[in-house]
């Protein structure tokens, strides 16, 4: 009798990049795979490129912490959802769920635990988001990124994992990335990238402060879908609006890093040990999940934190070069950190989460 997960997790890359990560491990496990999340998210399309996993669409409804019509609509997509995932988990008859997080994951887990599916979920910020708030009744295990994330929470279902990171950005070659941006040995690399959407704000001071850098610096920038500025055509300085493949090779030759504060990216940038300078979405503009989390590499010796609304030519070339003044500090505080093992325990506490299952489902 083969044993069956469930994911779920959508409404952003980073939701979905965790899944993306343990699918093939179950895969190759001999597990029954399958996938439910929304009819149109990023999730359905990012699950097309393994054939292996069966997707299941249900109805969802997005969270707003803002006043919208569609709160009102909403809840009544989210029940259907729920009814739907509820049906989908009697025909799966799966072990275990293992939600990333989103929007997407709210039905799909109230549907796991209408059936009695022990359910695991994951977050990968400071602190909860309002999906995972919805859904910690309901779940088995709650997965921390953040070791203090767990003591905010004050529930014995919580167990720190570390940031979890795709294995292929630790095997790029530092000859790739030069050949890939044209970039020779005379300069250290500068690498900035304002997350999967870009960053504007960011983008717009980068190319102002230009002239100053690139005395010193050779520069990466990755701009975001359509913000690259054809018209900046600079020796030294490298645009994209996104980089998947050769990404591995950009971060082996990088010596430090200006990012947003997503959970996932600097995550992957501690476990390579780039220096960091972060400017976080502002609390304006998110419910200041990313403030929090780079304060918490700030404080642990990881990162510089330069706010948004602090942000300006002046104030963004002095953290430059401060950070990389600075640099041996931080790559020897990152050298400190030991969450290095974060998939090998995630898997393993799924398996244990889902045996009770199994056995239970065998002889009951």
């Amino acid at each position: 009798m083969k044993k069956s997960i469930v994911f779920t997790g959508g409404g952003s890359a980073g939701h979905v990049m965790v899944n993306l990560v343990l699918i093939p491990k179950f895969i190759q496990a001999g597990w029954d795979v399958h996938y439910i999340g929304s009819e149109n998210g990023i999730e359905k399309q990012l699950m097309t490129s393994i054939p292996s996993v069966q997707y299941y669409s249900v109805s969802t409804g997005k969270l707003r912490r803002y006043f919208d019509w569609n709160n009102v609509k909403d809840p009544f997509k989210v029940i259907k959802g729920i009814f739907q995932s509820y049906r989908l988990f009697r025909k799966v008859k799966a072990n275990v769920v293992f939600s990333a997080g989103g929007f997407v994951a709210v039905p799909v887990v109230l549907g796991g635990w209408l059936n009695k599916v022990p359910i695991v979920i994951r977050e990968p910020d400071r602190t909860l988001g309002l999906a995972n708030k919805l859904s910690l009744p309901f779940a088995t295990k709650v997965c921390t990124t953040f070791p203090d994330t767990g003591q905010d929470l004050k529930t014995n279902k919580t167990i720190h994992i570390g940031g979890i990171i795709r294995d292929e950005l630790k095997k790029g070659h530092y000859t790739g990335g030069q050949s890939y941006c044209g970039f020779t040995e005379e300069k250290p690399v500068l690498l900035v990238m304002g997350g999967s959407q870009g960053a504007q704000r960011i983008n717009e001071t980068v190319r102002s402060c230009l002239d100053k850098l690139l005395t010193d610096f050779q520069i990466v920038h990755i701009c975001g879908k359509e913000k690259v500025d054809p018209s900046i055509q600079v020796r030294g300085y490298q645009q994209f609006e996104y980089i998947n493949e050769e990404l591995s090779d950009i971060m082996a030759m990088t010596d430090f890093v200006v990012s947003r504060a997503g959970s996932t990216a600097i995550f992957e940038l501690l476990s390579l040990q780039k220096p960091m300078l972060l400017i976080p979405l502002s609390n304006g503009a998110s419910r200041g999940e990313q403030v929090l989390n780079a304060q918490s590499f700030q404080n642990a010796g990881y990162a510089e934190v330069l706010l948004q609304e602090n942000l300006n030519n002046d104030t963004f070339i002095d953290a430059i070069y401060m950070l990389y003044q600075n640099r041996e500090k931080y790559i020897g505080n990152m050298k400190k950190n030991k969450d290095n093992q974060a998939i090998d325990k995630l898997i393993d506490l799924i398996k244990k989460v889902a045996d009770r299952s199994f056995w239970l489902r065998k002889f009951l």
